[in-house]
């Protein structure tokens, strides 16, 4: 029973819900032109990119998309790009209370292939951390998940120890997936914005930062599954360890009590990185059982044979099966 961590769905009834009453969320529905293709509008400024259809698609189509692909279940999380979290407290919290309601209600129709992760509004601490044990106590979601970044700020960056400690007490994994909904200068061009390279180094970015900040030393308990294999973190281990030992720790804002690579195993991946060579590294660097099948459904750059890959990557059948169903099992108690 081969089991997904890493895909995405919006309910349409979402939609449907703010055509009616956006103003009460700060966000509208909006077509963009020239395929008149919708989108989302926020309050604050914010016009994110038009919804790739499949991320609305009914869960009879994508039960069969899973079926040509050999997976039993994924675990939903919905598109961190329309997180909001630039919203008003107020409407920041309604719309993430809106979002979680609708998936836990989507999920709740076909369960044996469904389960899900709650967001929140993550720049209020305490609502983010009661949403989620909303979500987990009363609506079944099997964890949280975040954007690794709040309107350009870092996570370690942030005071979010009640959010933390609201994870660890509840004993649910967090999924930090990036968020670039409005892409730099330098990578407007050549689809470098999310799905090559900002994506990526954003997850880098905020794993740094909580290392650095000691978000993981004041929550040994903190279970993080990272995106997209890690992002570059677990390549770029060596240089966090040379500069960790070479800093000037009290300028630099190092509270770290060990060096960055022993955090390392610490932590689960996806294996959505489409390199062979590169999915086995990180097998090696973190051990086999710190891994699970990512496929990224929903979006161009999906895995579309996820367990190929493990295949490709020369793992063998007991390693596969660890990956694809005991490992997912274990950290999301399903």
């Amino acid at each position: 029973m081969p089991i997904d961590v890493h895909a995405h769905c919006v309910p349409p009834a979402i939609l449907e819900l703010l055509r009616d009453r956006g103003a009460d969320y700060g966000v509208s529905v909006t077509a963009q032109q020239p395929a008149c293709a919708e989108c989302l509008e926020f309050a604050y400024g914010l016009r994110v990119r038009p919804f790739f259809p499949r991320l609305l698609e009914d869960a009879g189509r994508r039960v069969a998309h899973m079926d040509r692909q050999g997976i039993t279940k994924q675990v939903l999380s919905i598109w961190t790009d329309i997180f909001g979290y630039g919203l008003a407290s107020r409407q920041g919290t309604a719309w993430h209370r809106l979002m979680n309601s609708s998936l836990a209600a989507w999920c709740a129709q076909d369960r044996r292939h469904f389960a899900w992760l709650a967001s929140g509004a993550l720049p209020d601490a305490a609502s983010a951390a009661r949403e989620l044990e909303t979500s987990v106590r009363q609506e079944g979601a099997v964890g949280g998940v975040v954007a690794a970044n709040v309107e350009g700020a870092n996570l370690g960056d942030l005071s979010l120890d009640e959010y933390w400690a609201a994870a660890t007490e509840l004993d649910v994994p967090v999924f930090i997936h990036p968020a670039q909904p409005d892409p730099t200068p330098r990578t407007r061009r050549f689809t470098l914005m999310n799905p090559i390279v900002q994506y990526t180094f954003d997850t880098t970015l905020a794993v740094g930062s909580l290392i650095f900040s000691g978000v993981l030393d004041r929550f040994p308990g903190l279970r993080l599954i990272l995106s997209h294999g890690g992002g570059a973190f677990p390549y770029l281990a060596g240089r966090f360890d040379c500069l960790h030992s070479r800093m000037d720790r009290k300028a630099a804002g190092n509270a770290a009590l060990h060096e960055p690579s022993s955090y390392a195993p610490r932590m689960h991946y996806d294996t959505i990185l489409h390199n062979a060579k590169a999915l086995r590294f990180l097998a090696e660097s973190v051990g086999v059982s710190r891994l699970v099948i990512g496929s990224d459904d929903s979006f161009p750059p999906a895995d579309h044979d996820p367990l190929g890959s493990l295949r490709a990557a020369g793992f063998g059948l007991a390693e596969i099966e660890t990956i694809a169903e005991t490992n997912p099992r274990r950290v999301f108690r399903l």
